[in-house]
């Protein structure tokens, strides 16, 4: 857990001064940054779905994915969620300058969980206590959350709760699994397909960033368990994917 800790304080560092920074920028120059965030979230995003192996999976993965959570109305359940905190920490015209809890809570949530150092540094961090590919993604989130804090407002904070959850609840995991995880890394085929299905993810917030496009990302999260299930599967069957 000390990986996901030191994350935690680095987005809280990171989200606390971009924050303060933001509320004193003019109203132009925080869309700036918010234009800025999006078109380098479209890049980031591309990046990572641009590495799978096999598009075919990603596809179905999302397809698959996002039917499983319009189903279960994820996107609902996180935005109930982003709306409870701004019931008790939101400010009075936060949602009219753009800065709303809920927006900020659900989209940073969703950039700090997804990708390839989440998952695999979690799992080394709960098998072996080598903490450090956290370490370096906690540098990261904790720019990130700098400029998001600028443009989203303070409701960025809120997303260490996710973090705490799904990173901590990883490492506890593979803590108890054992040895069944050992020689999972950037690599390992299901790790690499999960990661492209995340990418597609991001590329979303990108265009939400934007104002391009306002999918309910939240809905698609299903499918960044499936894509690696689906690679498990073919590998147990023999099937040549890559």
């Amino acid at each position: 857990m000390t990986g996901t800790l030191i994350n935690i304080v680095a987005v809280l560092i990171g989200g606390t001064i971009g924050s303060l920074l933001g509320a004193r920028l003019p109203g132009k120059m925080r869309d700036t940054v918010m234009s800025g965030l999006g078109l380098m979230t479209l890049v980031l995003g591309m990046g990572m779905a641009l590495q799978s192996q096999n598009l075919l999976i990603v596809m179905g993965s999302v397809l698959l994915g996002g039917v499983l959570g319009e189903w279960w109305r994820i996107e609902d359940g996180l935005e109930a969620v982003g709306r409870w905190l701004e019931d008790r920490f939101g400010r009075p015209g936060d949602v009219a300058a753009g800065r709303s809890v809920t927006r900020a809570f659900v989209t940073a949530s969703l950039v700090f969980c997804v990708g390839p150092l989440t998952v695999v540094g979690s799992i080394l961090d709960g098998l072996t206590g080598d903490y450090q590919p956290l370490a370096l993604k906690s540098m990261l989130d904790g720019f990130a959350s700098l400029a998001f804090g600028a443009s989203l407002g303070p409701g960025v904070l809120f997303s260490t709760l996710t973090i705490l959850i799904y990173q901590g609840g990883l490492s506890l995991g593979a803590k108890l699994l054992g040895t069944s995880l050992a020689g999972i890394s950037a690599e390992t085929p299901a790790v690499v397909e999960m990661s492209a299905t995340g990418g597609v993810l991001i590329m979303g917030i990108g265009l939400i960033l934007l104002d391009l496009k306002r999918i309910r990302v939240g809905n698609f999260l299903p499918a960044i368990a499936i894509a690696p299930l689906v690679v498990i599967l073919l590998e147990r069957l023999g099937v040549a994917f890559w």
